[in-house]
């Protein structure tokens, strides 16, 4: 069960017990829920909020830009964040995090020396179009957290196309009627002609 009161040691009985705060300054006045002993307790110093380098990419342009998160924060690859290029806020994903020229698939923010990440929110989404003859290469502008869907008709520009595959940026291959993806995990959407 959940307590309203947080957990000392308590010079008095000896024990860690649970501690009403009486008074915050410097230092916290707490008293003994066990024994009713009153004393002081260090206050917990609550992380600071840092900014942290950022490589921005949005396709094949990279920009410098930073991330503000909290100091003990964790940050993994594949985290969503906001991020800040120009002093305009933008989406991105975590692609690499970057200590001491070493990448680290998770990291505390802290040590954190630049944060490697791509634009999310906006993505440019590859569709080899086939209309039964040739295939022709199209660019949807997407929001990031759009899905593609295969078996479902898209149209962009004049071409309207089938879904039929999907290349994801991980490597693996979708196939299966329904199934889909976000846009910004997208490699390239496969279509074939439709009316």
């Amino acid at each position: 069960m959940y307590s309203m009161y947080p957990e000392y040691f308590c010079p008095g009985c000896g024990d860690e017990c649970e501690h009403e705060i009486l008074k915050e300054s410097g230092d916290l006045l707490v008293q003994c829920k066990c024994c009713s002993n009153i004393h002081h307790v260090p206050k917990e110093k609550e992380p600071e909020e840092i900014v942290v380098k950022a490589i921005v990419s949005v396709e094949d342009n990279s920009k410098k830009g930073i991330v503000e998160l909290m100091e003990d924060e964790v940050v993994s690859l594949g985290d969503l964040l906001v991020g800040e290029v120009d002093g305009e806020p933008v989406g991105v994903e975590v692609t690499a995090i970057e200590i001491e020229d070493k990448r680290k698939k998770r990291a505390v923010s802290k040590d954190i020396d630049t944060l490697w990440t791509r634009v999310v929110d906006k993505v440019l989404v590859k569709v080899s179009y086939h209309d039964g003859r040739k295939t022709i290469p199209l660019y949807v502008e997407s929001d990031g957290e759009e899905d593609f869907i295969i078996g479902d008709v898209y149209q962009t520009g004049k071409y309207r196309y089938k879904v039929t595959h999907i290349k994801l940026r991980d490597g693996a291959m979708m196939r299966k009627e329904g199934w889909k993806a976000y846009a910004r995990k997208i490699k390239r959407v496969y279509g074939i002609k439709s009316r």
